[in-house]
């Protein structure tokens, strides 16, 4: 699986940020063991402390919006 997207459930703010990585960041991401570690750098730029959240990678992106229990927004970039 290729990481190109890091979703950043914050629980401080309550935002749910989504991060799709630039092919240098993919590149950087690379050198380092563990992703946490990289994820590290990229705090300050996206604006984000890993101590405060929750977070995913993923190929490709798939947002689906719920409200009363029935899907009212679906899209995949």
């Amino acid at each position: 699986m290729e990481t190109n997207y890091v979703t950043i459930l914050d629980f401080t703010t309550g935002w749910v940020n989504i991060i799709h990585l630039t092919p240098e960041e993919i590149q950087e991401s690379e050198k380092y063991e563990d992703f946490e570690t990289f994820l590290s750098t990229l705090e300050e730029k996206y604006g984000f402390k890993l101590s405060n959240c929750q977070w995913m990678v993923s190929e490709e992106l798939h947002i689906a919006r719920y409200e009363n229990g029935e899907e009212v927004q679906t899209e995949d970039i």
